[in-house]
């Protein structure tokens, strides 16, 4: 069994996938737009370019994204909120730690600065630029 987050970008997937690619390094395995629907007429009206499933591979764990699911065709002004967990990378040294963290928080916003702490060589923590939180760590 595997438990994959999935989540909804609120019309902003396509941007969110090309900044994951270039800050961690995610290659997508799955891309379907909403007018490649085999049932347009379940498709948002104004969605046929915006993403209805993707798939991206960041290091062994896959994180499923789209524009749809919670958000109306024309998005919402306040934009998708995320509360309640984070998405963690596991670092494998405290250079990559440091490359990592600054790569996601480019446009974000710095909870916890990375640094030494009593349980690892490098933690931090962070929301990206969608407002995804996430936490970074070399526990060695």
């Amino acid at each position: 069994m595997q438990v994959q987050p999935y989540i909804h970008f609120d019309g902003r997937c396509e941007e969110a996938i090309e900044f994951y690619r270039r800050a961690v390094g995610a290659e997508v395995s799955a891309l379907m737009r909403f007018k490649e629907n085999p049932n347009p007429e379940m498709s948002p009206p104004g969605m046929g370019e915006k993403i209805m499933h993707s798939a991206l591979r960041i290091g062994q764990t896959t994180l499923m994204a789209s524009d749809g699911g919670q958000c109306p065709a024309a998005g919402s002004a306040a934009g998708p909120t995320f509360k309640g967990f984070s998405l963690t990378l596991v670092a494998s040294n405290d250079a990559e730690a440091d490359r990592l963290f600054n790569a996601l928080g480019q446009g974000g916003q710095v909870q916890m600065p990375l640094g030494k702490t009593f349980f690892a060589s490098s933690f931090g923590m962070l929301t990206d630029r969608f407002g995804v939180s996430w936490m970074v760590i070399n526990e060695r």
